[in-house]
């Protein structure tokens, strides 16, 4: 399998089958410094192109203002769509309302499983044709 892979102390990236993905290594406080490496790091693997991101919440212990600041601004670019992965439906229910509410250029979804955090991608990407 032809996969692709960047990884820092705290997270890890990797493009499998046209689809970008990223995991925590280990528990982690976001903060401003994290938020710039996680960003940097993911445009360092997507090399310039957009990508269809399922991003891994689980192993965040916290996301402070600064940083959801500054990802809010910055983060969006090189990205078609945004899959986020939450291990709650509480916080599932809670970001995909204030996605309704936000008006974002990249579209952005929570979900509880993986799987389905991948075929929305998918889908998404199957009207697209990117």
């Amino acid at each position: 399998m032809n996969t692709k892979e960047a990884e820092n102390d705290f997270i890890k990236f990797w493009i499998e089958k046209d689809i970008l993905y990223s995991q925590f290594k280990k528990p982690t406080e976001v903060t401003i410094e994290k938020i710039k490496a996680i960003i940097d790091l993911r445009h360092q693997i997507s090399d310039g192109k957009s990508q269809y991101w399922c991003y891994d919440f689980n192993g965040i212990k916290s996301y402070n203002k600064e940083a959801r600041d500054y990802a809010d601004q910055y983060g969006q670019d090189h990205l078609y769509a945004c899959a986020v992965v939450l291990n709650s439906h509480v916080a599932k229910y809670i970001l995909n309302t204030f996605m309704l509410l936000k008006n974002s250029t990249v579209p952005l979804k929570g979900f509880t499983k993986k799987d389905d955090a991948v075929n929305w991608l998918k889908e998404l990407k199957k009207k697209e044709k990117h």
